[in-house]
């Protein structure tokens, strides 16, 4: 400060301006601090927090959390002797009154070269039509689920495809459209706002945000290095822009990664994350412009099993997880929390429990286990449901009334 001014002296103003010119500097100095501070401790802050005993690790099954009334569980494929036995990354939407799921399905092991991308769709949500293909198997890599998008007339499939040459593991995303859930375009590169490829594998659950914007994230290249995206083209199909945002760790795969979204009741964005580092807690971070910068990911105090998980919102303010809330690797069981505002999350309820609610691990498989896996969440008429595969194995989904999830007011 005095550097400056002795600098602002040399500039000979006259001493009847110089008092008022030497104030307006310290203020303007004062508000950058303030910025800066303000900046640093947004930074720091975990954007929400969580009721301290939610969660009853001594009761491994149920977390001690009970059901909500009204809770349904249906299987979308249950495998076979005959049929494929590895399924793995269950994603749901609901087009034109029917519902689809997506899922990555292979002979016996995860991400093997005989991996291809099936789907169903149901009017009842009851009964699922047999497997059908989105994205074959290739032959120089493998092809798994990248999730949906929908306008009104068209209904669009993500494919994420991993080349078998690609060093460090990494992908690019493709898609394919429909008017009708049955015939499909021919596979396309999934574009960035420069025309370019989008050279990363895409997350399963792009959100729509108020004023139509649609964000997501992507693992990109070279490896999986995660950072959210966002485009302002309806379609989902072209625009996509990677956001500024700053990553913990990166290299082969950023410590960061798999992430979900919601809308917090102040219009923030909060996007929360698998932590590789295995603090078996939610990494999280927040977005005051509509996702275009993002703060550094800062720990909160959510458990987590260190897999994949969905967010999401309920209504205008109510904002919900689906995980596996557990300080350990066991994907069991699998419950949704909840909170009035995003801002403090002081409820749940159990989905599926372990126990005697899990059904048997029945096919052996690399990186086969029990549990529920990989769950994404869907919003439709008066539902929440929550697509998972069971083992990686069933293809399952949990539904719950949105009436029946009550949310504590402590």
């Amino acid at each position: 400060m005095e550097r400056l001014l002795c600098e602002i002296k040399t500039l000979k103003i006259p001493m009847k301006y110089l008092g008022s010119v030497v104030t307006t500097i310290k203020a303007a100095l004062f508000c950058i601090l303030l910025l800066s501070l303000f900046s640093c401790a947004l930074s720091e802050k975990p954007p929400f927090t969580v009721k301290a005993d939610l969660f009853d690790q001594a009761e491994p099954d149920s977390l001690g959390l009970t059901t909500a009334n009204g809770t349904e569980t249906h299987t979308i494929f249950r495998p076979g002797e005959t049929t494929d036995h590895f399924s793995n990354g269950a994603v749901m939407i609901g087009f034109k009154n029917w519902l689809y799921c997506m899922w990555q399905s292979s002979k016996k092991d995860e991400d093997s070269k005989d991996t291809w991308v099936a789907y169903s769709r149901s009017e009842d949500g009851i009964t699922w039509t047999e497997p059908m293909v989105l994205a074959e198997s290739i032959p120089d890599g493998y092809c798994t689920s990248g999730g949906w998008w929908a306008t009104q007339d068209t209904l669009v499939a993500y494919i994420n495809t991993w080349p078998e040459n690609m060093s460090p593991k990494g992908g690019y995303t493709s898609y394919s459209t429909s008017t009708d859930g049955v015939v499909w375009s021919e596979i396309k590169p999934l574009l960035m706002v420069n025309g370019d490829t989008l050279n990363g594998i895409f997350e399963q659950d792009p959100h729509a945000l108020p004023d139509g914007r649609i964000i997501n994230a992507a693992h990109f290249q070279p490896g999986m290095t995660v950072s959210p995206v966002y485009t302002d083209d309806a379609s989902g199909i072209r625009g996509w822009t990677r956001a500024d945002f700053t990553n913990l760790s990166t290299g082969d795969i950023s410590r960061e990664i798999e992430p979900s979204c919601y809308l917090r009741s102040d219009g923030a964005v909060v996007m929360v994350f698998r932590d590789q580092n295995s603090t078996f807690k939610k990494l999280t971070s927040i977005s005051l412009d509509q996702g275009e910068t993002w703060t550094t990911p800062v720990l909160t105090e959510m458990p987590d099993s260190r897999s994949k998980q969905s967010a999401g919102n309920i209504g205008d303010s109510t904002a919900f997880f689906v995980s596996n809330p557990v300080i350990n690797k066991r994907r069991i069981p699998l419950v949704v929390t909840l909170s009035n505002d995003g801002s403090w999350f002081n409820t749940a309820y159990v989905l599926r429990k372990g126990g005697t609610g899990l059904q048997d691990l029945r096919f052996q498989g690399k990186a086969k286990r029990a549990g529920y896996h990989y769950p994404k969440s869907l919003i439709w008429k008066d539902y929440l449901y929550v697509s998972y595969t069971t083992n990686k194995e069933d293809v399952e989904y949990t539904r719950v009334p949105l009436n029946r999830l009550f949310i504590d007011d402590k």
